[in-house]
């Protein structure tokens, strides 16, 4: 009877061990906020099993517009945020949303346009003059028009250029309100120029007779960047695992990741790290 009790206990103590075990892995997950950029390109369908490789955290990402991306960490919807608009990351941090903000990785915009050029801007350097070419030709021109880190830095050169597009709006100046890939999609569709970043257009694969008509300058820089959302203002974050995620893309190893992903034997992107933290 004893030895019955006792072998019952340890049937019972054991179950409920691995029941635990069971519960902490299925647990063992992060969430990241990100962009469309990051995942249309590629990029996280090869950095993240290296990652989970290593340390058995599995990232969930959920790829949307940055403004999207940071109204929901905001709200607490994720762990991690990696997005590109550097001032709202700023903001996000300041405001004690986000513990620390790091870069990560950069790259370009490029400005996209169909073979016959109809606002003459093939080959420029110069981001403001070909805006306003396409502006007084009134050639189509697609923006994402969704609060994506894309769109906030391009009504930024539009600004620059001296042109509100939005006057415009639903005649020449088309607004999807969809990701990078499937504004590419439209505005191809509808023979109109584009910004897109410089990764999501090298790994878009429905590119017809386009070609990059604008690239080069300076303003076009693209920055990304990342950050723990805070625990205090979100207490079930899991800072401790979403933490190892940063720690891990701003090591040598994520940064060697990074920069070993190409397409076409295209490199996409140019880690940074620990060169221009905030």
């Amino acid at each position: 009877m004893i030895r019955r009790a006792f072998l019952a206990l340890a049937a019972t103590l054991i179950a409920g061990a691995l029941a635990g075990q069971t519960a902490f892995a299925e647990d063992k997950f992060i969430v990241v906020q990100s962009t469309t950029s990051t995942q249309n390109s590629g990029l996280f369908d090869y950095l993240l099993p290296k990652f989970q490789e290593k340390t058995g955290i599995e990232v969930r990402v959920v790829a949307v517009g940055t403004g999207q991306a940071i109204k929901n960490a905001a709200n607490g919807d994720g762990d991690v945020l990696f997005v590109h608009s550097k001032p709202s990351e700023e903001k996000f941090v300041a405001d004690g949303l986000g513990v620390a903000r790091s870069d990560v990785m950069y790259n370009d915009f490029v400005i996209v346009g169909p073979a016959d050029d109809p606002a003459g801007v093939a080959g420029s350097g110069d981001v403001a003059a070909s805006l306003k070419k396409i502006a007084e030709a009134e050639a189509p021109f697609a923006s994402r028009g969704d609060d994506s880190g894309t769109h906030k830095a391009e009504l930024r050169l539009w600004k620059a250029a001296g042109i509100d597009p939005t006057a415009a709006s639903g005649d020449w100046y088309r607004e999807t309100g969809s990701g990078m890939g499937a504004t590419l999609n439209t505005g191809t569709g509808m023979g109109a120029y584009i910004m897109t970043d410089r990764a999501t257009w090298i790994a878009f694969g429905n590119k017809g007779d386009y070609q990059i008509a604008v690239q080069g300058d300076d303003k076009m820089f693209n920055q990304y960047g990342v950050i723990l959302v805070n625990p205090e203002a979100h207490p079930h974050v899991k800072a401790e695992m979403g933490q190892e995620f940063i720690d891990w893309l701003l090591s040598k190893e994520g940064q060697k990741a990074i920069a070993d992903y190409e397409v076409d034997g295209q490199q996409l992107f140019f880690p940074n790290a620990n060169k221009g933290s905030s």
